[in-house]
């Protein structure tokens, strides 16, 4: 270490790495956990409470999309919680995709 910065051939050094990462990236990750939980719910919301019911009524079904399933048997085969798990994944991919974008993080590892 000099001056208090760890040098790069230090960090490539056996038990190093997990220092520097432990130091350096630890409140990246939370930030990153905290805000991708608050997205969630985010995307969450707009699918339960906008997209469904629009959805609902193109269908011709007034009503909550999770609550829609075809009868096979006894059992039911849950059409409408998968379509609703499958939109909001969607509208949470085009969030990162485009955030990333934005935010010019998919250039950060290649050389100029």
């Amino acid at each position: 270490m000099v001056f208090g910065v760890i040098c790069p051939r230090e960090i490539l050094m056996p038990g190093k790495i997990t220092r520097f990462l432990i130091l350096f990236l630890r409140d990246k990750v939370a930030v990153g956990f905290i805000l991708g939980g608050a997205i969630s719910k985010m995307v969450s919301s707009l699918v339960n409470d906008i997209i469904n019911p629009i959805v609902g009524l193109i269908l011709g079904t007034v009503g909550n999309l999770n609550d829609l399933y075809v009868p096979i048997g006894g059992t039911k085969l849950m059409w409408g919680s998968f379509v609703n798990t499958a939109i909001d994944f969607f509208i949470i991919a085009f969030v990162v995709y485009f955030g990333v974008k934005l935010l010019r993080l998919d250039r950060l590892d290649k050389k100029k």
